[in-house]
């Protein structure tokens, strides 16, 4: 059965280019008509970025290379006014000489560390020099050039920077999951979700994600968004500053109780992986694995740049922060009935859940018993300074908005509506609960 074709969001950048090019109209029809409408509506489409900080890099940008293609367009329209050669000869030697400028314009740009306006400045040397050569006035195209340019520029500047004032929430912490809410099944963000979060995170958004996956992860899915806070990782065991790239709070099992943990896993047959810290490096000791497909999930995790794996046994000088068992159903069933018959389920936070990815196989996840994401959360307010609380997340009366799974731009959507509402947020504390349904292995 065919999948209903979807469109993607329509952004704001879209709409605020056809109001840049309006706006440009309207000045030049104040204006009379003079100068050239294109060039301004030109430059206000190239300043209308995803982000305002990258609207002014733009608009200087283009404003610099104006300038240097205007100054040497004018240079040229003199040295030409007194060295004039007419006939087919004069041709030629205007196209050479034209040709060499185009050597000193671009040397300039790389002279003065500008290269990034090289472009600009050639094609306003060349819409100068060669298309309005043989005006009757072409100094006055110079100035218009430049003024047409200017104005897009501010017109852009204005429309990419202008927005209502609004009651923004700088003193809530606001908390996403990660699977089904922000990321698709290809484990992708939208193109939209990551500029509207990077656009409230800039302006002072307290935003940050509590998953149960790995540090390592959250930096591969959310690379490209500029998180300020620390994450809550590892279903709340570690709360990590990916820019710091430093763990802030740990929630470890201490060496005596995993080593008696791995000499019981090792009794029963079965392999595990260890992970351990090690100077803000997350190092993850495994053994020789049999079964195939346990093979093929660490060659699958094993090549990424964020993760250390080690195949030897763990330093018995080590605390560790959780160990995972993945293995076929009916024996990870039996070694988690054998932990609560120890009374292990008393002393350690024990989680069990199956493979969705792999049919018969499940993981067995053991950590300190307060590492939960409501502690650390709870840590990561106190330390923020914060006074209030919103978490989001799929599963009904564990968040305080719950996002139904499957459309990952309708939780950033929430956000906006949230973090600039029309009244004042009354936020209560939220409880947090895991992310289910997908293998979340690291």
């Amino acid at each position: 059965m065919d999948k209903k074709k979807t469109f993607p969001h329509m952004g704001k950048r879209i709409m605020k280019s056809a109001i840049a090019v309006a706006l440009c109209f309207a000045i030049s029809f104040i204006r009379g008509d003079n100068g050239i409408v294109f060039y301004s509506q030109l430059a206000a489409i190239w300043c209308i970025q995803a982000y305002t900080i990258d609207t002014w890099k733009s608009a200087l940008q283009r404003m610099l290379g104006t300038v240097i293609g205007a100054l040497y367009g004018l240079l040229f329209l003199l040295g030409k006014g007194e060295f004039a050669v007419s006939g087919v000869i004069g041709k030629w030697i205007d196209a050479a000489f034209i040709s060499v400028m185009i050597v000193v314009i671009l040397y300039t740009t790389v002279v003065i560390h500008k290269k990034q306006a090289s472009y600009f400045s050639c094609v306003v040397f060349l819409s100068i020099v060669v298309n309005h050569l043989n005006d009757a006035n072409p100094y006055l195209f110079v100035w218009n050039r430049f003024l047409d340019t200017t104005i897009g520029i501010i017109v852009g500047i204005f429309v990419n920077s202008f927005s209502l004032p609004k009651n923004k929430q700088k003193d809530v912490l606001f908390v996403s999951g990660l699977d089904d809410l922000l990321i698709n099944e290809q484990e992708r963000l939208s193109d939209y979700s990551r500029v509207q979060l990077n656009r409230m995170i800039d302006d002072g958004a307290n935003f940050t994600v509590s998953t149960v996956r790995t540090p390592a992860a959250v930096m591969e899915l959310m690379s490209d968004v500029r998180l300020r806070l620390p994450v809550v990782a590892m279903d709340g065991a570690v709360l990590y500053d990916i820019r710091e790239h430093e763990y802030k709070k740990v929630y470890v099992i201490s060496k005596d109780k995993a080593k008696e943990l791995l000499t019981l896993i090792h009794r029963q047959g079965l392999k595990c992986f260890t992970n351990v810290i090690i100077d803000d490096t997350l190092v993850i000791y495994y053994e020789d694995m049999e079964d195939e497909i346990q093979r093929s999930l660490v060659n699958k995790l094993r090549h990424s740049p964020y993760r250390n794996y080690i195949k030897r046994p763990v330093p018995e000088s080590e605390d560790v922060v959780y160990i995972m068992l993945f293995d076929k159903y009916e024996k990870i069933k039996d070694f988690y009935l054998l932990l609560e018959e120890k009374g292990y389920s008393k002393e350690l936070k024990i989680e069990m859940y199956n493979s969705v990815d792999t049919e018969g196989y499940s993981y067995l996840k053991m950590f300190n018993r307060n590492a939960s994401k409501k502690n650390m959360i709870n840590y990561l307010k106190e330390e923020s300074g914060l006074t209030k609380t919103v978490t989001f997340g799929s599963v009904p009366d564990e968040y305080d908005v719950v996002v139904e799974s499957g459309n990952i731009n309708k939780l950033v959507h929430i956000l906006k509506r949230l973090y600039e509402p029309l009244w004042k947020l009354n936020c209560k504390p939220g409880s947090i609960s895991m992310e289910k349904g997908k293998d979340i292995v690291g």
